[in-house]
């Protein structure tokens, strides 16, 4: 199989997977700031576990300003049990601050300035630029890095190698949805242990590398 039809072949089936937390928060909100906010929450943390979490506190947090409103003590009840909530509450404690003295109050759309807000790292970064903004970035995470490797389309160490690699290799006209297919399918069949091969779409462009086990 081409790239062209596993990426069509993704696309026509994430529509039958639970929508990734980003996504939803995009289809839900429109609003930069608050796809910044679930995506710095959604990092080691399970979907379900982030979109409950970002329900509740957008029911205090609509802007910037309402995070100055927050302790961190009350910020932290409010992000537990996302992973890392202590650190994500001092990250979020933070950012008003940062947009207001270097952004204006708004939320960047470069990735050279995305990365200097508070827990916003290159995969952060990509992935607000992409769905906030649609703007083309290449987001790797876990699943896309795990899944072109199993794939056999490129062989990487680490997210970081891996993006740099596609940001080479893969059109740009793939760079704005490709991350929601391959997390969609990474999360639902793709897995990291045991993946349901009797149930991949694409497996026959598959070298299944890496993969001892099955369902």
């Amino acid at each position: 199989m081409t790239f062209d039809q596993i990426y069509k072949t993704l696309e026509a089936r994430f529509k039958e997977f639970p929508t990734p937390v980003v996504d939803f928060i995009e289809v839900q909100t429109k609003d930069p700031f608050k796809i910044l906010i679930a995506t710095i929450l959604s990092a080691r943390t399970k979907d379900t576990t982030t979109t409950k979490v970002v329900e509740g506190l957008f029911k205090l947090v609509n802007k910037p300003e309402d995070l100055d409103k927050l302790t961190i003590s009350q910020l932290e009840k409010l992000l537990y049990p996302v992973g890392f909530y202590k650190h994500k509450a001092e990250y979020l404690k933070a950012l008003p601050k940062i947009l207001k003295e270097e952004f204006n109050n708004q939320v960047p759309e470069e990735i050279d300035e995305l990365i200097k807000l508070p827990g916003v790292g290159r995969k952060t970064a990509n992935l607000v630029r992409a769905i906030a903004f649609k703007k083309p970035a290449v987001c790797v995470d876990v699943h896309v890095h795990r899944i072109f490797n199993r794939l056999g389309m490129v062989r990487t160490k680490n997210p970081l190698e891996t993006e740099m690699t596609l940001r080479k290799e893969l059109p740009v006209k793939y760079w704005i949805h490709f991350n929601s297919y391959f997390v969609a399918f990474g999360q639902n069949l793709c897995t990291p242990r045991k993946p349901k091969c009797s149930d991949c779409p694409i497996y026959d462009g598959c070298r299944r590398i890496g993969v001892k086990e099955s369902r």
